[in-house]
């Protein structure tokens, strides 16, 4: 049990170093629910998908969250996304 929690701790440690290591590129796209249309400016940045799966793509990458929030305005004024 001990062997685990070292093997644990040196993998986080791990981990760790090598986000803080990596790069900060930021980059965001706008993703649209399909049961209810809402749209969601999602940052790139984060590992995992979405949850639920019940999302697709509705836009290309943007640089800047800014530039997302404009990217969902104009989804919302030309009634691609719902509120």
């Amino acid at each position: 049990m001990r062997r685990l929690s070292m093997l644990c701790a040196a993998a986080g440690l791990a981990v760790t170093a090598f986000v803080a290591a990596s790069p900060a590129e930021a980059s965001y796209h706008l993703i649209r629910w399909q049961d209810t249309g809402f749209c969601q400016i999602w940052d790139e940045s984060i590992p995992t998908a979405p949850w639920p799966a019940g999302y697709h793509r509705a836009s290309a990458t943007v640089p800047t969250f800014l530039d997302a929030l404009v990217v969902k305005d104009n989804a919302l004024k030309a009634g691609h996304c719902s509120w």
